[in-house]
């Protein structure tokens, strides 16, 4: 995580930083030298810190779409000019109910409908098109982050956050036949149970009954995927779906 920042380094651009998945792919990315510049809600947190951390932090609400475009424009003022060498879309919201349950599709309101989608799937087709110049004169690569939930019903995760889910895998391969002749290549991973703080009370039952290996997965092991996807190893990988899950899905 130490590694120096060079003038000639790659940039990666990756939402949903401060925790899990996000924490563990700004690790993975600065310890390879890589420039990174994150995107939340909040401002920069001090609990996900990496050199130029600070400086290279955009806050942008995701939800709101008039936010979401003046922080395009953010971004692409960072770059200067440059390159972006890899987008990674990582931000994602799964409302719960008052008690801590899953929304269904019954009961979860419109409203709530438009700022899940809004979040975890508009803002990645919009941030990749906003990007899609310095993606492309880098030859670079976007990785949608979707999910296990996306494929099946989950106990855990409410309507809204499944369909859209699915909706991201599905416009990861219109992206990846879309952008490809800019020269951009566009995956996604589905993790399923990782060990984060978000995991929920009933998890153990779905390891020792549903996962294979019969443990969860780290965020180090999602992060080194992510990473594999945004170079060289992957050239020739466009519009896959990587299943991180021990096994879950067979």
């Amino acid at each position: 995580m130490n590694a120096p920042l060079h003038d000639n380094a790659r940039t990666l651009v990756l939402t949903g930083a401060s925790r899990g998945i996000g924490h563990a792919t700004v690790k993975k990315f600065s310890a390879g030298g890589w420039r990174v510049i994150t995107v939340s809600r909040q401002p920069f947190s001090a609990l996900c810190p990496w050199p130029g951390g600070d400086k290279n932090h955009v806050q942008i609400d995701l939800a709101d779409p008039a936010d979401l475009g003046r922080g395009i424009d953010d971004i692409r003022d960072r770059l200067g000019g440059g390159k972006l060498d890899a987008l990674v879309n990582n931000a994602a919201i799964s409302p719960k109910d008052e008690t801590g349950g899953r929304f269904g599709a019954i009961d979860t309101p419109f409203e709530l409908w438009r700022q899940v989608f809004n979040v975890n799937f508009f803002a990645p087709v919009a941030l990749a098109r906003g990007l899609m110049n310095e993606l492309s004169e880098a030859r670079g690569c976007v990785v949608n982050v979707t999910s296990i939930a996306g494929s099946r019903v989950h106990p855990f995760a409410g309507s809204a956050y499944a369909t859209s889910k699915a909706a991201l895998a599905a416009l990861t391969r219109e992206m990846a036949h879309d952008f490809g002749p800019q020269g951009i290549r566009v995956n996604a991973i589905a993790p399923g149970e990782i060990d984060t703080a978000i995991l929920s009370p009933g998890t153990e039952e779905i390891v020792a009954h549903q996962i294979p290996m019969h443990r969860l997965g780290t965020p180090d092991e999602v992060a080194k995927i992510v990473y594999v996807l945004c170079t060289e190893t992957s050239s020739y990988v466009n519009g896959a779906e990587i299943h991180i899950n021990g096994g879950q899905h067979v």
